[in-house]
């Protein structure tokens, strides 16, 4: 057996402790902000002050409306049961001015959230709000890095200044065309009547061509009068003649 060391059994080696957790990535190299700024606020979907006003006025509208179909108004149209069952009458009448406003109550909700009309109005507030705080510091704009912008917003940036001068142009051309249709409608109208009456002349001319060719055919059966005609045009021919 091999000697025992004479400071009996040493302890086995324990490896050195990890580093402690940073908060650096696993490459050792610190996280550093993103170039991009961050995404705008999300836009609240309770009802801001314009979107309160909006159904503020609606509600004082319809209320007005409903004020007008008072239960005199409704009464005087319907005499007889206001004189014999009034109690009936009026549940009607309380039950009918329920219904409009349950009806337009919802359809102007159902406005509301098929135009997310809501969220819209948010977001203008939020923008009316950002303008009039950056008029109040004295700044004149913020710049937005172009990489954070969207492919329609680039788009439009680029090509709505030669879209609408082209529009432009388009429209005065389409005008002066309409113009010059419109014109040219007038004198082909004028041309038709002028047609018609020349033909309605020349029917006439007709009628009156054809009758004298009756009526030389019931008198001249024989054709006298065509070979006098022709006679005395010879003659007439012959004396003129050196």
């Amino acid at each position: 057996m091999p000697p025992t060391p004479p400071n009996g059994p040493q302890p086995a080696r324990t490896s050195a402790p990890p580093p402690p957790l940073t908060d650096d990535n696993d490459d050792g190299v610190s996280a550093s902000p993103s170039p991009s700024p961050p995404p705008p606020a999300p836009v609240a979907l309770t009802p801001g002050p314009r979107a309160s006003r909006l159904q503020q006025i609606f509600s004082e509208a319809l209320l007005r409306t409903l004020r007008v179909n008072s239960y005199a108004n409704f009464s005087s149209c319907f005499p007889t049961p206001a004189q014999h069952v009034p109690h009936s009458l009026e549940s009607v009448w309380r039950q009918l001015n329920a219904k409009l406003e349950e009806s337009a109550r919802a359809e102007f909700d159902d406005v509301l959230r098929e135009r997310d009309v809501v969220r819209r109005l948010n977001e203008l507030d939020r923008l009316i709000g950002e303008a009039r705080l950056r008029r109040e510091n004295g700044e004149v704009g913020e710049s937005v890095p172009l990489h954070t912008l969207g492919a329609n917003e680039l788009y439009e940036a680029h090509l709505n200044p030669y879209l609408t001068q082209a529009q432009s142009s388009l429209d005065g051309k389409l005008d002066d065309v309409q113009k010059e249709n419109t014109r040219l409608s007038e004198t082909i109208e004028l041309q038709r009547q002028e047609i018609q009456q020349l033909l309605s002349g020349l029917e006439t001319v007709v009628r009156d061509v054809e009758g004298a060719v009756k009526a030389t055919a019931e008198f001249d059966a024989e054709n006298q009068l065509r070979q006098e005609a022709e006679q005395m045009d010879e003659e007439i021919r012959s004396g003129q003649q050196p």
